[in-house]
């Protein structure tokens, strides 16, 4: 198969799901890691398609619900000072922080602009020289090259006027400290296909020989689901694991080899918090040294940040795949995407936004929004 029709027939899924339920005998939790899968999930009633022993989690695979609220409160920090534009992909600006959320700044007097590439960015710095640009670098493994591109080409130019404020996470090391937890319920994976057109499926070879799980590279339309499951579930009922791609006609074992050079020569990897998980050893990047005068954390002085996260909020526990977003008393009343509570409900990769925007009538039986 090559094109994407193809990847959204009835008649091949439903071929898949019947080979699914023949080979299926026994309960298995699978996790997804990509919000753009859950929601492809969700869309596509995949999840009420699977025969009752497989169970799909949600994981931690969204860049806006993961980033954490210090950074929220610092770019909100940074954008409201003066002299500053402060430039971000449009999802991050509903996203809460502790007291107010960027659209708010912005409504203040703040600078904010939503671009659509972070050289637009760059571009912005390069027409106004006395003004400084802020791009908000947010994202996994995807992102990175672009927002390596922006910082490579302002270095090179000389914009001492650009500079990026980091939160770049990684998928590996999250999938390990998932399958470290003891809370763990995972036993299999769906990596996230886009992340390994950069990175490439070899990062996972270490996690199947150390925790023993499947991991199949896997797409985003229904038939690519339905296709990893059942890679999946075939390597669990065999008692098996290893790395499979399901994902080959955009991904290849090394990866895209430029792009990984580029974000090599701009980042470094380091500890990086994660919202509603905690701090993870080396499982972000941060800018080389030789690229300090791009760095906004450390051009800027935000003040003593003090986050305050809504207690009822149980995303934290959503993006483990300890709870669904159901599950959270305050889901489609007073957590909806107009009024969100957390991120995972705010961005359009959240698996509680997923739940809302497909399966909330089914579930909160009373929400006429």
């Amino acid at each position: 198969m090559k094109y994407l029709d193809e990847f959204r027939d009835p008649d091949i899924a439903r071929k898949i799901l019947g080979e699914i339920r023949r080979v299926t005998t026994r309960p298995w939790v699978i996790m997804e890691i990509c919000g753009g899968q859950t929601h492809s999930i969700i869309k596509n009633g995949i999840h009420q398609l699977l025969p009752d022993e497989i169970e799909l989690v949600h994981g931690p695979g969204c860049p806006v619900c993961v980033t954490p609220l210090e950074l929220i409160d610092r770019a909100v920090a940074i954008a409201s000072k003066p002299g500053v534009i402060f430039t971000s992909f449009g999802d991050m600006l509903r996203v809460p922080g502790s007291r107010k959320d960027l659209f708010m700044v912005k409504s203040e007097g703040g600078d904010v602009r939503v671009v659509y590439s972070p050289l637009d960015a760059v571009k912005l710095a390069r027409d106004n020289p006395d003004r400084h640009v802020v791009f908000f670098a947010v994202g996994f493994e995807t992102t990175a090259p672009n927002n390596a591109m922006a910082v490579w080409q302002a270095h090179r130019e000389g914009l001492d006027n650009f500079s990026v404020l980091v939160s770049h996470v990684l998928v590996p090391p999250a999938m390990s400290a998932l399958l470290s937890s003891p809370n763990n319920r995972v036993q299999g994976y769906l990596a996230a296909g886009h992340v390994c057109t950069i990175m490439g499926w070899e990062e996972y070879e270490p996690i199947v020989e150390q925790f023993r799980v499947p991991v199949v590279v896997t797409g985003f339309e229904p038939v690519d689901i339905l296709e990893g499951v059942l890679m999946v579930v075939t390597q669990l009922e065999q008692g098996i694991s290893r790395v499979e791609n399901q994902y080959s006609r955009a991904v290849r074992r090394e990866g895209n080899m430029p792009a990984r050079d580029l974000i090599r020569r701009v980042f470094e990897i380091s500890d990086r918090k994660w919202r509603g998980i905690g701090s993870i050893p080396m499982s972000g990047f941060k800018l080389r040294a030789e690229f300090a005068a791009h760095d906004a954390e450390l051009l800027f002085d935000a003040g003593a940040i003090q986050v305050d996260e809504p207690e009822i909020c149980i995303s934290g526990l959503v993006l483990q795949g300890l709870k669904k977003p159901y599950e959270c008393p305050a889901f489609g009343k007073e957590c909806t995407p107009m009024t969100p509570l957390g991120a995972t409900m705010v961005s359009t990769e959240g698996a509680c936004a997923a739940y809302h925007s497909y399966h909330r009538h089914q579930l909160v039986p009373d929400v006429t929004s």
